[in-house]
């Protein structure tokens, strides 16, 4: 493993050294001026002449091996033809009055570079996969700080040929095994639920598939009670899916398992911070869930439960947030962003605020529901506020928030 290390910290010093170049091909790659070896050109011609040993057992190197002798040759022609100019030699002077030499240096280097990106991909792929489906005993640092580093390549944005190396490499399958592992230490199945949620928004079209097909639903729905990671995933993979992944949740049976996270607001085993996502979880199945989905939720006392948080300490409604007497902002504003600041403050130091009227909304403006089928969930939600409330002030002002809040937008 040492030795993949290594090679990673020179694969990336060769990358910069041809990104230099390409850059500055009138100056060597930089760091030299006129000095025709100046460091960044000395790494790849020290390259070039040892790529035939290299590079040879490796036919995904073959075009690498052809374009580092291509820029050898063109580094040496062009220092061959400042020598017969005599006076001064320099390869600056050579390439100011042949541009066209300098723009073809600068395009085999950036193809250099590419190539070598590419190599990069490949080694870093290999490393993860080792890592996370060795079976020897395993180092959790190095496999957190590589699902770390690809999480973060992969949110870069889509690479035609990351993604082949992706592809190649099995790196989906080697990721949610250690996700799906329940033996496997917490920081790990952590660290690969997220690089889950970054692969499907890197290409939601090629990622989407397994994880609706395989275990990643199950592994961070039995995750979530005691792990806020795991929820901060399944909620962002709710986002990117949409309606097929709620319908999974509910094929699964999962959904009740994610309402009871939101317990009874007085405490329990449960963190908070768990909470507060749980509560984002179900916001976001009220949204994107068929009718379903929503009775599940119904089903295990939903609004019972919201009301309980509201009526906590990290609950209220925004209904208070006007000191000057006056009514406050109906939960509808939040959709359209006409809640300023001192809306979103106090929701963020109370995040339980108005939440019985936010998943009314949630529901009522959603893409999971016909227009039928909302009508009578806002029915159902009435009844059950009734149910629901500890007195009949808190039903009223909890009526009022769902009625108002959801014909506002």
């Amino acid at each position: 493993m040492e030795e993949k290390v290594q090679m990673s910290e020179v694969l990336e010093a060769l990358k910069k050294a041809s990104k230099d170049i390409e850059a500055n091909p009138g100056k060597g790659g930089g760091g030299g001026g006129s000095d025709f070896a100046s460091p960044s050109m000395k790494v790849l011609l020290e390259l070039s002449t040892g790529s035939d040993d290299l590079l040879s057992g490796d036919p995904r190197l073959s075009t690498l091996s052809d374009l580092l002798s291509s820029f050898k040759s063109l580094v040496f022609s062009l220092k061959s033809g400042s020598c017969q100019k005599g006076k001064g030699g320099i390869l600056g002077s050579i390439l100011r009055r042949r541009p066209s030499k300098s723009d073809e240096i600068s395009r085999v280097a950036g193809s250099i570079g590419a190539e070598i990106q590419s190599w990069i991909y490949r080694v870093n792929a290999d490393r993860l996969v080792s890592a996370l489906l060795s079976a020897e005993k395993r180092d959790v640092e190095e496999q957190a700080l590589l699902l770390r580093a690809m999480e973060l390549r992969v949110s870069q944005g889509f690479d035609r040929g990351l993604q082949e190396v992706l592809l190649r490499y099995g790196v989906f399958a080697a990721v949610e095994s250690a996700l799906a592992d329940a033996l496997a230490p917490k920081l790990v199945r952590e660290r690969a639920a997220a690089a889950v949620l970054a692969l499907v928004r890197f290409n939601k079209a090629v990622f989407v598939g397994p994880v609706l097909m395989g275990p990643t639903v199950d592994a961070l729905v039995s995750m979530s009670s005691t792990s806020a990671a795991a929820l901060r995933a399944l909620n962002g993979l709710i986002a990117a899916i949409r309606s097929p992944l709620v319908d999974e949740l509910q094929a699964r049976r999962a959904i009740p398992r994610l309402v009871a996270l939101l317990g009874s607001g007085e405490g329990g085993a449960v963190s908070m911070e768990v909470r507060v996502l749980a509560l984002d979880c179900v916001l976001e199945i009220g949204y994107f869930g068929r009718k379903e989905a929503n009775d599940a939720m119904l089903a295990q006392g939903l609004i019972k439960r919201l009301a309980a948080l509201q009526r906590s300490d990290l609950g209220g409604t925004l209904l208070e947030i006007d000191a000057s007497g006056g009514c406050g902002v109906p939960v509808g504003w939040l959709w359209y962003g006409r809640a300023g600041a001192d809306e979103r403050r106090f929701l963020e130091t109370r995040p339980f605020a108005s939440c019985v009227a936010r998943w009314a909304v949630q529901v009522e403006v959603g893409e999971g529901l016909r227009q039928r089928e909302k009508r009578e969930i806002k029915r159902q939600v009435v009844e059950r506020v009734k149910e629901a409330a500890a007195s009949e002030a808190e039903s009223a002002t909890l009526l009022a928030e769902v009625l108002w809040g959801s014909t506002i937008w």
